[in-house]
C-alpha cells in the first residue's frame, strides 16, 4: 500500500527549507501514521535530496504530521537549477512511500 492511500499532503517552502504536511484522510489512521512515519523514515525517503535535518511536528487535533526539512531545495527555489523539485514534487515523493497494509484502519477492521 502507498502512503497516498491513507493520507494527503500540503507543502510550502522558504529558502532552502521544505515544509511537508501529511494529513490522514481518516482520523482513525492518525496514530498509525504517527507511529510509522518517523522523521528518520522521511529522512531516508529523501536521502540524496535533503542534506540537512528532518524535524517532525505532531498536530493530533487535525490528524496531521508536519515535516520541516532543511537543505532540501538545492540552495533555495531561486538558486536551484532543479526542475520543479520543490514543494508539491517533494510531497509526491513522500506520498509514494510504501507502508504496511495494516497501517490503514479499514484494513485492521476487515
Amino acid at each position: 500500500m502507498k502512503l497516498r492511500d491513507i493520507a494527503h499532503s500540503r507543502t510550502g517552502d522558504k529558502g532552502n527549507t521544505s515544509n511537508i504536511s501529511l494529513i490522514a484522510y481518516d482520523p482513525n489512521d492518525y496514530e498509525a501514521l504517527r507511529s510509522y512515519i518517523t522523521a528518520e523514515r522521511v529522512k531516508q525517503a529523501f536521502s540524496g535530496i535533503v542534506t540537512g535535518t528532518v524535524t517532525r511536528y505532531e498536530l493530533p487535533s487535525i490528524g496531521a504530521l508536519n515535516f520541516v526539512m532543511t537543505g532540501a531545495l538545492g540552495g533555495g527555489v531561486t538558486r536551484s537549477l532543479a526542475l520543479d523539485a520543490h514543494g508539491k514534487s517533494l510531497s509526491s515523493l513522500l506520498l509514494d512511500m510504501d507502508v504496511p497494509d495494516t497501517l490503514h484502519s479499514a484494513s485492521r477492521n476487515g
